[in-house]
């Protein structure tokens, strides 16, 4: 069981992995630059717990547990000298992460698991700087890493499978959901945000809608069932053959930015359509469809109550 762990880069990102670590029951060792820069973080984060508890947002003795679990190394090398797990969270430049995953892997003992928090880079690029680097992996949580649930397990091309099993149990046991990928440059979650971001900036530049009205129309259509289903199960629940004909549309006025997926084509040629013919991407059955749309209705129905009581963010544009 993975016990003692340790962040290396105690920034924000950093900080907030090191919180959920400490309020899961884990020993946190935090190092960065220098022994100043990594307790002038734990004080932040301690001061963090405290007004997350006084808002309701963490348990009521988050600091205590925080102050009692999290400490402040002299250096890297202290940090992860006897740990189970350390996590990588310096700035996103492959010449920093690469020195210091290096410094990381000759201090930290042979059968430490080693995980790196990059957003883009490659982990077998990473890997290229770690010794023993079957114990090496991308673990990419999103911000903050306090509040979102998700988190990237990376594997590299020579990573020991039980690295992966025991990350993901990791986190489990953290409150979050470790869903392990391949590694590609992007990974899945910023590559389906910036497609997105992408799109969206093409219908301002075109003059299509400003990017208040993208924003609204994002967050109050499609973005509202996205906590509840993921692209394919929207799919599926839409009808696979409705999202080929809206191809097709896209494609006649757009041939350059929007083709069929083959993998869509090839499922609605075997007739397979979604929930109504009870097989699609999912193979939800056409006689559970009362049962979905009553999750959805009371999922959606909670959503917008939520929002109402939340109010508008205060965004201004």
């Amino acid at each position: 069981m993975i016990t003692k762990t340790a962040v290396v880069g105690s920034g924000y990102m950093g900080g907030g992995i090191a919180q959920v670590l400490a309020l899961a029951g884990r020993e946190v060792v935090l190092a960065d630059q220098s022994a100043e820069l990594a307790s002038a973080n734990l004080e932040r984060i301690i001061g963090e717990a405290d007004d997350y508890a006084a808002r309701g947002l963490f348990p009521a003795d988050a600091r205590e547990r925080i102050e009692s679990r999290v400490s402040a190394a002299s250096s890297i090398e202290d940090a992860v000298a006897d740990v189970d797990f350390i996590e990588e969270a310096v700035p996103e430049v492959l010449e920093i992460k690469h020195q210091t995953l290096a410094r990381i892997s000759a201090a930290a003992r042979p059968d430490a698991l080693i995980g790196s928090n990059t957003s883009t880079i490659s982990i077998g690029a990473l890997a290229e700087a770690v010794r023993h680097p079957a114990r090496f992996l991308g673990v990419h949580f999103s911000n903050p890493a306090t509040f979102v649930p998700g988190v990237e397990v990376i594997p590299h091309g020579t990573t020991d499978p039980g690295a992966v099993t025991r990350v993901v149990e990791l986190l489990a046991e953290c409150g979050k959901v470790g869903v392990p990928i391949t590694d590609v440059t992007g990974f899945v979650l910023n590559r389906l945000q910036y497609a997105l971001f992408s799109e969206a900036a093409r219908l301002v530049e075109e003059g299509v809608a400003t990017p208040e009205a993208i924003d609204l129309i994002a967050r109050t259509t499609f973005g509202f069932r996205l906590p509840f289903f993921g692209p394919f199960a929207i799919a599926d629940i839409a009808g696979l053959d409705v999202y080929e004909f809206c191809y097709r549309s896209l494609h006649d006025a757009y041939p350059d930015r929007f083709s069929e997926p083959g993998i869509l084509a090839e499922r609605v040629e075997r007739g397979e359509k979604g929930v109504k013919s009870g097989r699609g991407f999912l193979a939800t059955p056409p006689e559970r469809a009362p049962e979905l749309a009553a999750y959805r209705d009371r999922a959606y129905a909670s959503l917008a109550d939520l929002l109402r009581d939340l109010g508008s963010a205060p965004v201004d544009y």
